[in-house]
């Protein structure tokens, strides 16, 4: 058990060390107003006026200038190279929700890594905000109000069943996995989406606008239906 270095009753930001904009952290600040830095993203915070709450990681893309301009006490310095900054953040952070900016946009393989992130700690609940989506683990059951025509993606990370409402394409009945079924472009049908999974394993895309619509459907979640199990539960 990992004990939480942030433990938060709001939404928290957290910032990596990826593409970051101006627009990136107020979106996410609006939304989630603490703010922490996965190692790195230190730098990008406080290049647009956030000191943060916490700085996590192995330190190694963490500067001497940056360092010098955060409080000691919010130094939080994991050595283990087990994981990445993104899960060693992820997994100290105690709050309803993440939104996670500056984990896009740059290396393929730290894409993917997130991600992996993502299923690894399955009971974090954590967006993505990207250049042109939000990408989130779908929780047990989740639904939001979405705009006929809008690109709703699927992509599964391990083989997982579910069911849908409100998609061009429904997922009822589909096995889906890496390398056999997957989801993308569909297509929502205006109105309620909802999705409902049998497990862990997917990952939706939705369009950025929809981020604070996504905030509040996670949040508004009822307990036994808002995030998975921790892992060895």
């Amino acid at each position: 058990m990992i004990d939480p270095v942030i433990l938060s009753k709001e939404p928290t930001t957290l910032v990596g060390g990826g593409m970051v904009g101006a627009q990136d952290i107020a979106l996410a600040f609006g939304l989630a107003p603490r703010i922490v830095a996965a190692d790195g993203g230190a730098a990008a915070a406080l290049q647009y006026g956030h000191v943060p709450d916490a700085v996590i990681g192995d330190f190694d893309s963490l500067d001497s200038q940056t360092k010098a301009m955060i409080p000691p006490d919010n130094l939080h310095p994991v050595s283990e190279q087990d994981s990445t900054d993104f899960e060693k953040a992820l997994t100290r952070i105690d709050a309803p929700l993440i939104i996670a900016v500056g984990f896009s946009g740059a290396r393929i393989d730290h894409q993917l890594a997130v991600l992996h992130g993502m299923l690894r700690h399955a009971d974090r609940p954590c967006i993505l905000l990207a250049e042109r989506e939000v990408i989130l683990h779908c929780p047990p059951r989740f639904e939001l109000q979405m705009r006929e025509g809008a690109v709703v993606s699927l992509f599964p990370l391990q083989p997982v069943t579910g069911r849908s409402a409100g998609l061009h394409w429904p997922i009822d009945g589909l096995a889906m996995a890496p390398g056999q079924q997957i989801g993308t472009s569909n297509r929502a049908t205006g109105g309620l989406l909802r999705l409902e999974m049998d497990g862990p394993g997917m990952i939706a895309l939705l369009p950025r606008a929809q981020l604070a619509q996504v905030t509040r459907a996670l949040l508004n979640c009822a307990p036994e239906h808002a995030r998975w199990p921790a892992p060895g539960r």
